[in-house]
């Protein structure tokens, strides 16, 4: 065999990062490459280049194993059956397969099973002794925030960069699960560092993006992340990760009371109306037309859209994270059938299943649901009495906590409707501590004082939500 053969065959067996492979053919090693770097990136469709790699080299075991490690992402009952067909496509081959490509195949069998702490795990475990395992890092962190598992989704990352530099390619992309994984875990400052790193090498980086957006929401800099957001959104792309930008974009706005900017965010970008859809974008949206209602601001007609969207979910008891925000819709739109539907679904899997999602839903997706319904019934002091118990349990549905501080808001605005002005005072208090910069935590400090009588406290907390406006 000559030089260059064996050269070719020995790199082979590797990825561009040095991490094995079993299958010895550098064009399929590429082909993968390539559906990871748009999963990565949000670019493109990393499913339908795999699959294109796959009919041209069906024994490709890695290929199969990607596919079915990233659809276990979408949480979505849909999208269960093609997951599982790629399962069975690597179980086929598992004969062929190296020790890395045996942990991957062990962590979706354990998701499939229904238990995604163990495929955490098991992915872990791959990344012990592979840390640059780009693959494996990406979805224990993606997975960590789907779980609410906030000091997995930094320390994922912290466990391996040292080991990580420019030389070593996608450290863009660890930088940028680094950054999320930090302004989760609440050091900002070192978040909001290593994300504008990350965007120094690949200024189109979306997740980099997420990171400094999450940073700023948190901090309550508005004025900032509108200029930020607004200076970047060209380079977003089209993918469902784009809107999720555009929905942090329309908090910067909504804190602000810039309600025009918030329609035409919604209309233009979260509306699916005139898209086929997905649950990302429909979480957006409902999560976004909520809060809208929140502050008092009409919805018109796009609930009954985004309820169309989610009926068909409603017995999916898949995530507790979506349960919530279907319920959000058929609340919304007093589809009492559907929130029936959903409810007793759920109570049925509560008594019978025993996967990761059961916990979930009994701790705060079911009680979260029944305090929907409660409020939109204006049964405000039902609805105080489900949350306030569980306000510092909320990580567990999962999400960041941008997207679960829905539910300290709806606590807040059920308590100064149900008359109780104490506590909602201190629960504004609260807000306005973590971000003074929010004319919509004044706003409530300001309704709550006037419900208790105390006009000055209240005078003075409209005139600090006055300035922020103006400002």
């Amino acid at each position: 065999m000559a030089a260059s053969d064996i050269a070719t065959k020995s790199r082979a067996f590797t990825d561009i990062r040095g991490v094995p492979v079993s299958y010895a053919d550098n064009r399929a090693i590429e082909g993968l490459e390539e559906a990871i770097e748009m999963s990565l990136s949000f670019r493109g469709d990393a499913i339908a280049r795999i699959d294109e790699v796959l009919k041209e080299f069906p024994d490709f075991i890695m290929g199969w194993l990607f596919k079915a490690g990233w659809l276990t992402q979408t949480m979505e009952t849909r999208i269960y059956k093609l997951m599982i067909s790629a399962l069975s496509e690597v179980e086929k081959r598992l004969k062929h397969a190296n020790d890395r490509e045996i942990g991957h195949y062990e962590a979706v069998r354990a998701w499939v099973n229904g238990d995604f702490f163990a495929a955490v795990q098991k992915w872990e475990a791959v990344l012990f002794k592979y840390p640059k395992d780009l693959l494996a890092m990406e979805l224990v962190h993606y997975t960590d925030v789907l779980l609410g598992d906030i000091a997995g989704q930094r320390d994922v990352v912290a466990r391996a960069l040292t080991l990580w530099d420019e030389s070593v390619p996608g450290y863009e992309f660890v930088l940028g699960f680094y950054a999320f994984g930090l302004e989760e875990n609440r050091d900002f400052s070192h978040a909001e560092e290593l994300a504008r790193q990350a965007l120094a090498i690949r200024p189109d980086h979306p997740y980099a993006v997420h990171a400094v957006s999450h940073v700023m929401e948190m901090r309550g800099r508005q004025t900032g992340g509108i200029r930020f957001m607004g200076e970047r959104a060209n380079q977003w792309g089209t993918s469902n990760f784009a809107n999720h930008l555009w929905w942090h974009t329309a908090l910067y706005h909504l804190d602000l009371e810039q309600y025009d900017r918030v329609y035409d965010i919604f209309d233009n970008h979260l509306d699916s109306r005139r898209k086929d859809g997905n649950k990302y974008e429909e979480l957006d949206a409902a999560a976004l037309l909520w809060r809208i209602n929140l502050v008092g601001q009409s919805s018109g007609d796009r609930w009954t859209h985004l309820a169309d969207k989610w009926e068909p979910a409603a017995q999916d008891t898949l995530y507790a994270f979506n349960d919530v925000h279907a319920m959000l819709t058929f609340v919304s739109d007093d589809r009492t059938e559907a929130q029936q539907k959903l409810l007793s679904a759920n109570e049925r899997y509560l008594e019978s299943a025993s996967d990761a999602n059961v916990a979930m839903s009994r701790e705060i997706g079911l009680p979260f649901c029944l305090a929907m319904r409660d409020f939109k019934a204006e049964r405000y002091r039902e609805c105080v009495e489900r949350l306030l118990p569980v306000r510092y349990m909320t990580h567990r549905l999962g999400g960041s906590y941008a997207q679960r501080d829905i539910i300290g808001w709806t606590l807040l605005e059920a308590a100064i409707r149900a008359g109780r002005f104490d506590l909602a005072i201190a629960l504004a208090n609260e807000r306005t501590a973590l971000k003074p910069t929010s004319a919509q935590n004044w706003r409530a400090l300001a309704r709550a004082f006037q419900g208790l009588g105390d006009t000055s406290n209240a005078n003075r907390a409209t005139a600090k939500a006055q300035s922020l406006i103006l400002a």
